[in-house]
């Protein structure tokens, strides 16, 4: 009998792009890819927090540098993406919420969470797969989705509609894509302690809640996720596309 081959997680001569790489889940993602052999380039509107992220990422031995980029811009985006050579690896992080009852959700909230979790999510992905295409390489696209993508939240309308409208996308993408070696798939978290959930997280009633409906009894941290997302961007992950990869601590297992 032959034995199957160990899983690779290696990285090395791998490029990758990670949007919203200022801080919280971009940020660890850009620093895990580094710790595989990626040269990661860090995209995000804050020029300070992505330079020194990178500059961490190479003290540390990897490779990494800072891109101040509004993926909102898309045109902007298009440009600044097509000008340099195709990447191996997309993490389409980027993305922001509006919490909110459904009744009152603004047109200014919706622009907001929609534009930024959808619309410049969708182009983003564009604009690398057609790199790809163009110079003939495999690749793997990860979009940062959520839990609130299989599932409904009270006062997170806007953010579901977000969510769901990225596992189609992913799904589709998938579809198109496949012949050509590029994946794409969505990771999923459950709610996770950063700067971004830190404001609702801190609401003694409101965290009870949530750690009540984690089988696993506890809020995720950054650390959770980099291990599924390691999966998703290797050769370990390799036969992996159109998939949803639920890092969820058991919320939507009923």
């Amino acid at each position: 009998m032959s034995l199957p081959k160990p899983p690779s997680f290696d990285l090395s001569g791998k490029s990758a792009l990670v949007t919203g790489a200022g801080r919280g889940i971009g940020l660890a993602a850009a620093v895990v890819l580094a710790q595989h052999g990626a040269d990661v380039t860090l995209a995000a509107r804050t020029r300070d927090e992505i330079e020194a992220g990178a500059a961490e990422i190479r003290a540390a031995g990897g490779k990494a540098q800072a891109l101040v980029l509004d993926v909102t811009d898309i045109a902007a985006t298009k440009a600044t993406l097509e000008a340099g050579p195709a990447y191996d690896i997309l993490v389409n992080n980027a993305g922001t919420n509006r919490p909110g009852p459904f009744t009152e959700v603004s047109l200014d909230a919706y622009d907001v969470v929609m534009n930024l979790n959808v619309r410049a999510a969708f182009f983003v992905a564009q604009t690398v797969a057609a790199r790809m295409l163009a110079e003939k390489k495999a690749g793997s696209i990860i979009h940062m989705s959520s839990q609130m993508g299989h599932v409904g939240g009270a006062n997170r309308t806007l953010y579901c509609a977000s969510k769901w409208a990225i596992e189609g996308l992913s799904k589709a993408m998938a579809v198109e894509l496949g012949p050509h070696n590029i994946r794409s798939n969505t990771l999923c978290p459950t709610f996770i302690e950063t700067q971004m959930t830190r404001p609702y997280l801190t609401e003694p009633t409101f965290r009870a809640s949530v750690i009540a409906k984690i089988k696993l009894g506890r809020l995720g941290q950054v650390d959770d996720l980099t291990g599924p997302l390691l999966l998703l961007a290797s050769d370990a992950g390799g036969l992996m596309t159109g998939a949803s990869l639920l890092v969820d601590g058991g919320w939507t297992a009923g």
